[in-house]
């Protein structure tokens, strides 16, 4: 685990389940070691937050690119800390840019760390679940590591779209997490990509009673300002 992630386990974790006392079932399908993708729906940015501050292992994240080039004194502390958290970096361009943030998370989950998408590609703009998009899928027959279904609630309410912090005393948060699921062996084409996310995005609807809208989700921007590899 990086170092200032480590750091932050023992210090902003504990503060964000005191403040806010999270609601967490299902842990135990959190693989204990090894590789896998935690695929979830997506309420609100805090939605990384507060699953980074419930499970127990490093936990890698999506930041643009932008973070780890800036110069000046900025700059070097913005680089400093998604270096530090273990973030992958994502173009923000698209095409075969975009994809790249692919290359990155690959040998990481092959060596054993936990990456976090958000199939639906953008924050829920009506607290609906939303069509998802394939990038999970292809991902995770790539690097050949199951799937967690995650399913957040609440986090909407704590810190609503445009709001800059958590707001205390805003509502309960659920955290959800279902059993793995396992695609070895799976065709990588079209139709099996769509069938995969498919069967993910109804685990996640399971966990969470969202409406579901057999449609993409109208994009206002990736998760916490990156480009969202989802979104493929």
């Amino acid at each position: 685990m990086p170092l200032l992630y480590t750091i932050g386990q023992y210090t902003v974790a504990p503060v964000l389940r005191f403040a806010w006392r999270p609601i967490v079932e299902g842990l135990e399908n959190v693989p204990k070691t090894g590789g896998a993708i935690f695929a979830g729906n997506h309420l609100s940015v805090a939605d990384e937050i507060f699953l980074g501050a419930v499970v127990p292992r490093h936990l890698a994240f999506w930041a643009k690119a932008e973070y780890f080039t800036g110069t000046g004194l900025r700059g070097w502390l913005t680089r400093s800390l998604v270096t530090g958290l273990g973030a992958i970096r994502v173009e923000r361009s698209g095409g075969r840019a975009a994809l790249s943030a692919f290359d990155g998370a690959i040998p990481v989950l092959r060596a054993g760390d936990l990456v976090a998408l958000y199939p639906e590609g953008t924050r829920s703009p009506d607290g609906r679940l939303y069509r998802g998009r394939t990038g999970v899928a292809r991902l995770a027959l790539a690097a050949g590591v199951p799937v967690i279904p995650v399913g957040t609630l609440g986090t909407d309410k704590v810190q609503p779209i445009g709001a800059r912090m958590p707001r205390l005393g805003a509502g309960k948060i659920i955290i959800r997490f279902g059993k793995p699921l396992d695609f070895t062996g799976r065709p990588v084409d079209r139709t099996s990509l769509r069938e995969i996310t498919d069967e993910i995005m109804m685990e996640i609807q399971k966990l969470t009673g969202q409406e579901y809208v057999p449609r993409y989700a109208p994009v206002r921007g990736a998760p916490g300002g990156a480009a969202s590899p989802a979104d493929t």
